[in-house]
């Protein structure tokens, strides 16, 4: 069995790559897929679970984390730390699993000098206007959070060209079909094709 892909996914808040990678995951059955939990010092929005959404932690707690080295990836963002266990990643790609990431442009950069085999993947949303639509539709965060989140859309916009590839979340099926295509396709390289079928290229040689 070969090991895991880790994939990077950023896009600037409202932009769908949290809904990308929940739909990616419901319609591959087949493909063993996770994704990453994250640490984070924000409070429970409603519909969220601790250990599903994130594991919920205090400040004081995560900077103790910082300390002892056990996060792959860490930063703060409108005010919370967020961070990426670095012992469950390993783990989990060792095992063939494929682990997605959900993060900014920050901790993407954090992670590719640690882990360069990790494919990353930016999602842009089709314009400003149907970003700040979609910020709203959600009816999670203050007006002055969303005029916050919009700010700080550009910023990390301008970061797209760091990503190997890019999807654009005009028409959601078209957008959850590039992203598929993605995984297949990095599914289908040479090294990970001839360790899952290590046994039928030796017998393939024999003959």
């Amino acid at each position: 069995m070969g090991k895991g892909t880790l994939y990077i996914v950023s896009a600037p808040s409202g932009a769908g790559k949290s809904s990308l990678i929940s739909a990616m995951l419901e319609t591959n059955p087949t493909y063993a897929m996770k994704v990453s939990v994250s640490h984070t010092t924000r409070g429970m929005r409603p519909g969220e679970e601790d250990g599903v959404h994130y594991h919920f932690v205090q400040k004081e707690h995560f900077e103790e984390l910082i300390g002892k080295g056990e996060f792959l990836e860490y930063a703060e963002v409108f005010g919370n730390y967020y961070g990426t266990s670095r012992v469950w990643i390993e783990e989990n790609l060792e095992k063939g699993i494929d682990v997605f990431l959900d993060i900014d442009w920050q901790g993407a950069r954090q992670i590719r000098e640690q882990m360069p085999l990790a494919r990353s993947v930016f999602i842009l949303p089709p314009s400003n206007g149907e970003l700040e639509r979609r910020l709203n539709a959600r009816g999670q965060d203050s007006e002055a959070v969303i005029a916050k989140r919009m700010a700080e859309a550009k910023a990390e916009i301008s970061h797209y060209n760091e990503y190997d590839y890019m999807i654009v979340n005009d028409d959601f099926d078209a957008a959850l079909m590039d992203f598929k295509a993605i995984i297949r396709a990095e599914r289908l390289k040479q090294d990970k094709q001839a360790a899952k079928y290590n046994g039928m290229l030796k017998a393939l040689l024999s003959e």
